[in-house]
């Protein structure tokens, strides 16, 4: 049995840049954003099956002859990238709801996928190879109309700036932060889930189409995360708070459908019980905000808030995907 821990991530300022449509544009700077893995994961395991049949339990379980039939779209192509077809029990476990967070989710599944059948077929891998790999199949393969932040972020882990350009480089340039401070982020900063999960594609498919109209504010977005890294580094973090708010008022503009009534309420109520700022965390609609508050706040807000709003305090993953058990010599 092969079982991978492949984190979750949160995105302080700069998403949307890391869309094609933005970093390929003539005369675009290139996307860059910053972010940080969270110590929230998603586990896959891969163990050998007595026939030749493959099984794959998640929300829904499927049992087929030829991977080829599998619904699972990820675990499919997966298993065609890294040649394991056959002959296999593949189960998922999430930390946190497994799609529609705004945390990367569906990206640190395929990224862990890759690094549990790579290992499971005797394959050396890196986080760079996982994280092009994963965007292989969710960009090119699937057509996902997502960006590439996810997939660096899960295949590190870590608190990175990571920079996209038109040539299809990554750069990943880790936060110049010692691990007491990197440890402590918890104490000013944590997530508040909306309750509203939501479909990502569909906002990601019109913010591409906008990306040209809308080069000025994306432009913004990019200069917010070279501002934030060096808040972060100089643990200004009421400076942090004041760009996250600064990055929702322009997210929101961008396309319709990122936020809404109970979105809007539910951010302003944070707002007013102390919280500095805060942001809608991946592509809008729903998910979970992150917020800098000052000491004590969030135990206000979680004393003011429905069991639904479920509090979740910023700590970091720093291993990024890793394999945590293999006894395949056994196999």
């Amino acid at each position: 049995m092969i079982i991978s821990r492949t984190p979750v991530r949160v995105s302080f300022c700069g998403g949307g840049t890391d869309l094609a449509a933005y970093y390929e544009q003539e005369g675009s700077p290139g996307g860059l954003v910053t972010s940080m893995a969270l110590s929230k994961h998603i586990h896959v395991t891969v163990n050998r099956r007595f026939d030749d049949s493959v099984r794959v339990g998640y929300s829904q379980t499927e049992i087929v002859d030829d991977f080829e039939e599998l619904r699972h779209e990820l675990v499919r192509e997966a298993m065609r990238l890294t040649g394991v077809t056959s002959g296999v029990e593949i189960t998922t476990i999430a930390d946190i709801p497994s799609r529609g967070t705004g945390l990367g989710s569906s990206s640190a599944l395929t990224v862990g996928l890759l690094n549990a059948l790579h290992t499971f077929a005797g394959n050396s891998v890196d986080a760079a190879q996982l994280a092009e790999e994963s965007c292989r199949i969710e960009i090119e393969i699937l057509g996902e109309p997502i960006g590439k932040q996810d997939q660096y972020a899960a295949a590190f882990g870590g608190c990175n700036q990571i920079s996209f350009h038109a040539d299809e480089s990554v750069l990943i340039e880790a936060l110049d932060i010692d691990n007491d401070q990197l440890d402590s982020l918890g104490d000013s900063f944590f997530l508040v889930y909306t309750g509203i999960t939501r479909k990502a594609s569909d906002i990601l498919a019109r913010q591409s189409a906008d990306s040209v109209a809308r080069r000025a504010e994306l432009d913004a977005l990019r200069a917010q995360a070279v501002e934030v890294r060096g808040a972060l580094e100089s643990g200004d973090y009421a400076a942090v708070g004041a760009l996250l708010d600064a990055s929702w008022r322009i997210k929101r503009t961008l396309v319709d459908g990122i936020t809404g009534e109970a979105l809007d309420a539910l951010y302003e109520q944070v707002i007013a019980l102390g919280a500095t700022g805060g942001k809608l965390l991946g592509a809008g609609g729903g998910g979970f905000f992150l917020f800098h508050a000052p000491a004590g706040v969030r135990e206000r807000v979680e004393s003011e808030l429905d069991s639904a709003h479920r509090i979740i305090p910023l700590e970091i993953d720093r291993d990024g995907s890793i394999i945590i058990f293999d006894d395949s010599s056994r196999l």
